[in-house]
C-alpha cells in the first residue's frame, strides 16, 4: 500500500499542481487559507478516493493546489464531495432587506437525474448538534428545483464584464467570426453598431458551429463563481442566441472540472430571445480563476444560426495572502461614509428626511409633481436660506432618473446630498461657499414608475430597456416640445431677420392641451423650470461615458450632424468640465463602451452629431428659458450592482462639485428702473455677436453664462431707454457684477403717472412741452411743403 501511495504522490507531481474548490457552504477565506498554507486537513485514502469520485469526475485530477508561495502538494479530495455534510450542518444566512440585486432563482438543469448517493458521514466534521442537522436538512429541501437537492448560494456581485472591470485581455475564446465577433464583445448589454459587420457587433459569436466551443473569462486571482447571466446577439439584422449551454472551471486553463448536476454535468437553460438576461445559480459554488460557458445548442435559422451570446459571471474574489499592503489592492470603498445601495422609492424618501433632519438649516424637501402612478416627484433644495430665491444668488439642478433604468444617477444625488450636508457641518469651506453662494436643487428621481420595475429584477436582470419608459410608455427624452423646429421655420420663413426672436420661445398650443401625449413628469418638470430661474442644469444618464450638448437634434432631419448653438463655446467648456474631472472618461487606456469611441471626442460631442433626439430636455430648455443643460451618460452599465457603488462616487465626486461651481463663471447683475431703483423684470440681456439672449427675472436680476473676455452687453426693457456698457469676464471662479440702470420713456412715465391720478412732475412737464413745440414744427414745416407743392403745380396748369 505504501508503494501505491508513493506511486500515486510522484504522478501528482509530475501533472503539476491543481484543485478546484467546490461547495460554497465551507467559509471561503478558510478554504483560501488552508491552500495557501499547504495544509489540507481532509485527506483520504487512495481506495476511498476511488469510491466517492464519479464517473463523470473521473479525469479531473484531485491533487492538490499548489500556489506560487506555497511548497505542499498533498492530495486533497474534492470539496463538492468532503463539504457536503458540514454544508447541511451549518445552515446560511439569507439577507432580507435591501434591494433585490439579483432575483434569487435557478436555471433549471435539462437533464433531471437521480438524486446523489449520500456521503457517509466522517467523523469530526460535523461541529452542530443532531438538531440542527435536522433543521438545515429541511431547509435545503425547500430549495429544490428539481428532483436533485441543490446548494443555498449566497449572492455573488457581478465580476464586471458589463461594467468594464474585467478587460478585454481577460476573455478568450474557442474561435470567433471576425473582430467585431471577438470575445471583447461577449459583454452583458453591450450595443452593436448600426451597420452590421462593423468592428462595434453585438456579442461574440463563433465561428464554427459544434458544441466544442467556448468562451473563457480568466478572473486573475481564486473566485468562488455562483452563476452565469447569459444574453443573445444584439443586432437589428440578426436573431442568434444560446438555448443551452454546459459550465466548466479551471486553476490553470489546461485542466478542466465540469459544473455537476448530482452525478451528472449540468446543462443550463439560456435564451429564448436576444434581450432578456437569464440568470442560472450553480447547484453549488465552485473556487477557480478560470470560467468557461460551452454552447451546447442554440438558434438555428436553417444554416444561418450562429452561436452568439453576451455574459456576465457572478463571482465572490477571494482575498489574496500575497497582496498583504492596501495599496496592492484595488480599492472598492470609498472615504466618505455614505448609504452606498440601491434605495427603492420608500428608501429613497427615508433617505431624504434622514439628511434634511441632519442638517434642517440648509436643505428643504418639495414635491413638484407626481409621477402617472401617484408617486411623488421629491426635490431635495440646498441652500443657506431654503425656500426662498436670493437676489443674485444662482439657481442650478440636477436631474436624473429620466429613464428609470438608468440608476446611477439617482443613487449619485442621493450620495450628493449626504454629503454636501455631512461636510458643511464639518466646515468644508468649498462646500460651505457652494450653499451659500449658489441654491442647489437635486431631483434624483424624474421617472420613479420605470425605476420600481426595473428595481423590482435587480442588477443586471433589468436588460436594457426594462423601465426606460414611463409608465404609459412615454420616453422622457424625447417629449418635450420641439422647439427647434419651431425656431429653424421662423427662420425660413421671416424675410425681416430683425422680428425673429432667439429665445424664450413660446409653447405651441397642441403640446400644452389636455389630449397632447405628454407624460405627468413631464409637465411637472416643465412648469418646475418656469417657475424658478435656473441659470445651469445636467440630465444625468446611463450606458455610455461622454457628456452631450445642445443642439440634441439636426435641422434638416439628419441621422447625424454637428448642429451647434450660438454658445457653442461655452456648451463645450462645460461638458469639458465634468468630463475632464470624471476618473472613468478621463482615463486614456480605457476602452469603448458599445459602438462609439468617444475618446476622440474628449469624451464630449454634440447631442445631435450622435443620434439625434427631437423633443429633449436639453434644447427645450436653453429655448424656453435662461437655463444651459448639458446630458451626462455616467458609465457603460445603465443599472451597476450595489458592489460598484462606492467606486462609481469616487469617479463622480470632483466632476459633480466641479460643475456646479460653472453656475458662477460669465456675468451677473440688477437691472434697476433709474428713479425708483426697483428691479425691471423681463428685461433682455444681449450680447454682441451672441446671437442668444437671456431676461431678467422677477426681482430684476440675471446671470449670463460666459466665457473670460471682453464683451459689449446690452440691456432693455419695454418703456426703458437701452443701456450699453462694457463687462470683462475674468478667469477666477465668480461672476462679473454688470449691473444697468435703465431710464423711462416720457410717454411710459407719464402713463404710469396718470394711472396712479399724481401729478406730473416739473422735469417731465417740460419734457412734454419741448415734445409738444417739436411735434408743431414738425406738423407745420409739412403743411407748408403740402402748400407750396399745391402751389407750382396750380402754375404750371
Amino acid at each position: 500500500m505504501a508503494e501505491v501511495l508513493h506511486l500515486f504522490l510522484l504522478l501528482l507531481l509530475h501533472w503539476g499542481s491543481f484543485v478546484i474548490v467546490s461547495g460554497g457552504a465551507a467559509d471561503d477565506a478558510a478554504a483560501l487559507k488552508s491552500t495557501v498554507d499547504g495544509a489540507f486537513t481532509a485527506t483520504l485514502s487512495l481506495l476511498s478516493a476511488e469510491k466517492v469520485n464519479t464517473p463523470n469526475t473521473t479525469d479531473v485530477p484531485a491533487t492538490g493546489f499548489t500556489a506560487s508561495y506555497g511548497t505542499s502538494t498533498t492530495p486533497r479530495p474534492l470539496a463538492e464531495d468532503t463539504d457536503k455534510a458540514a454544508d447541511r450542518a451549518v445552515p446560511r444566512k439569507v439577507e432580507e432587506e435591501g434591494p433585490v440585486e439579483l432575483a434569487v432563482r435557478f436555471s433549471r438543469s435539462l437533464k433531471v437525474t437521480q438524486k446523489p448517493k449520500t456521503i457517509p458521514k466522517r467523523s469530526r466534521v460535523l461541529t452542530k448538534k443532531p438538531r440542527v442537522v435536522k433543521k438545515s436538512k429541511l431547509q435545503v429541501k425547500k430549495r429544490v428545483s428539481l428532483s436533485v437537492a441543490t446548494e443555498t448560494v449566497p449572492q455573488c456581485p457581478p465580476l464586471g464584464l458589463e461594467s468594464l472591470k474585467v478587460k478585454d485581455g481577460q476573455l478568450r475564446a474557442s474561435s470567433y467570426k471576425r473582430r467585431g465577433l471577438g470575445p471583447h464583445r461577449s459583454r452583458l448589454n453591450i450595443q452593436s453598431g448600426i451597420e452590421d459587420g462593423d468592428i462595434y457587433d453585438g456579442a461574440w459569436c463563433a465561428q464554427h458551429k459544434d458544441e466544442q466551443q467556448w468562451l473563457e473569462v480568466d478572473a486573475r486571482r481564486l473566485t468562488r463563481f455562483t452563476g452565469v447571466i447569459l444574453q443573445g446577439r444584439n443586432s437589428i439584422w440578426r436573431w442568434d442566441l444560446v438555448h443551452t449551454y454546459k459550465v466548466q472551471f479551471s486553476n490553470d486553463s489546461l485542466v478542466w472540472k465540469p459544473s455537476m448536476n448530482g452525478t451528472e454535468e449540468a446543462v443550463y437553460e439560456g435564451n429564448q430571445d436576444t434581450e432578456t438576461p437569464v440568470l442560472a445559480l450553480f447547484n453549488t459554488s465552485t473556487v477557480a480563476r478560470y470560467i468557461r460557458i460551452n454552447p451546447q445548442t442554440w438558434y438555428q435559422n436553417g444554416t444561418e444560426g450562429d452561436i452568439c451570446l453576451r455574459a456576465e459571471v457572478l463571482g465572490c474574489t477571494l482575498p489574496d495572502p500575497n497582496n498583504i499592503y492596501p495599496w496592492q489592492t484595488e480599492p472598492t470603498e470609498s472615504k466618505d461614509k455614505l448609504d452606498f445601495r440601491h434605495h427603492n422609492y420608500k428608501e429613497m424618501r427615508k433617505l431624504m428626511k434622514l439628511v434634511h433632519e441632519a442638517c434642517p438649516d440648509i436643505t428643504r424637501i418639495y414635491s413638484i409633481g407626481k409621477s402617472y402612478t401617484g408617486l411623488k416627484l421629491y426635490v431635495m433644495e440646498i441652500s443657506d436660506n431654503p425656500g426662498k430665491h436670493e437676489l443674485g444668488e444662482p439657481e442650478f439642478r440636477y436631474v436624473a432618473g429620466m429613464h428609470g433604468n438608468e440608476v446611477l444617477g439617482r443613487e449619485l444625488l442621493l450620495n450628493l446630498m449626504q454629503y454636501m450636508c455631512q461636510e458643511y457641518k464639518r466646515g468644508d469651506q468649498r462646500i460651505v461657499h457652494l450653499v451659500k453662494e449658489t441654491r442647489i436643487h437635486l431631483l434624483p428621481s424624474m421617472n420613479p414608475d420605470g425605476y420600481e420595475m426595473a428595481f423590482k429584477k435587480g442588477s443586471e436582470l433589468a436588460g436594457w430597456a426594462l423601465g426606460r419608459y414611463s409608465y404609459e410608455g412615454i420616453d422622457m427624452n424625447h417629449n418635450f416640445a420641439d422647439l427647434n423646429s419651431v425656431m429653424w421655420t421662423a427662420i425660413e420663413l421671416e424675410t425681416d431677420r430683425s422680428k425673429l426672436i432667439n429665445h424664450y420661445f413660446p409653447i405651441p398650443e397642441q403640446y400644452t392641451s389636455e389630449e397632447a401625449f405628454v407624460a405627468s413628469e413631464t409637465r411637472a418638470v416643465i412648469n418646475w423650470m418656469q417657475n424658478i430661474p435656473f441659470v445651469l442644469g445636467a440630465n444625468l444618464h446611463g450606458g455610455e461615458l461622454v457628456v452631450t450638448y445642445p443642439y440634441d437634434m439636426t435641422r434638416d432631419w439628419a441621422p447625424r450632424e454637428h448642429t451647434p448653438t450660438p454658445d457653442e463655446s461655452f456648451f463645450r467648456w462645460l461638458a469639458t468640465s465634468y468630463a475632464s474631472t470624471n476618473q472613468v472618461m478621463s482615463n486614456p487606456d480605457r476602452r469603448p463602451c458599445h459602438n462609439k469611441d468617444f475618446l476622440r471626442y474628449n469624451n464630449i460631442i454634440n447631442g445631435a452629431d450622435w443620434h439625434i433626439v427631437p423633443g429633449s430636455m436639453n434644447d427645450f430648455s436653453y429655448l424656453h428659458t435662461n437655463c444651459f443643460e448639458v446630458t451626462v451618460e455616467l458609465s457603460c452599465d445603465k443599472f451597476p450592482h450595489a458592489s460598484e457603488l462606492p467606486i462609481e462616487w469616487e469617479n463622480n465626486r470632483e466632476s459633480l462639485l466641479v460643475y456646479m461651481e460653472q453656475v458662477h463663471r460669465g456675468i451677473k447683475g440688477v437691472v434697476r428702473d433709474k428713479d425708483t431703483e426697483a428691479g425691471i423684470a423681463d428685461a433682455i440681456i444681449k450680447v454682441d455677436d451672441i446671437d442668444h439672449h437671456i431676461r431678467s427675472v422677477a426681482d430684476g436680476d440675471y446671470w449670463r453664462l460666459l466665457n473670460p473676455g471682453e464683451y459689449q452687453v446690452t440691456a432693455s426693457a419695454e418703456g426703458y431707454f437701452p443701456s450699453t456698457r462694457t463687462c470683462q469676464v475674468m478667469y477666477e471662479h465668480y461672476p462679473t457684477l454688470c449691473d444697468f440702470r435703465l431710464t423711462k420713456m416720457p410717454k411710459q412715465r407719464l402713463k404710469e403717472i396718470l394711472a396712479k391720478g399724481g401729478k406730473l412732475p416739473k422735469d417731465l412737464q417740460l419734457r412734454l412741452r419741448q415734445l409738444r413745440l417739436r411735434k408743431l414744427r414738425v406738423t407745420t414745416k409739412t403743411i407748408n411743403q403740402r402748400r407750396a407743392a399745391a402751389t407750382r403745380r396750380a402754375k404750371r396748369v
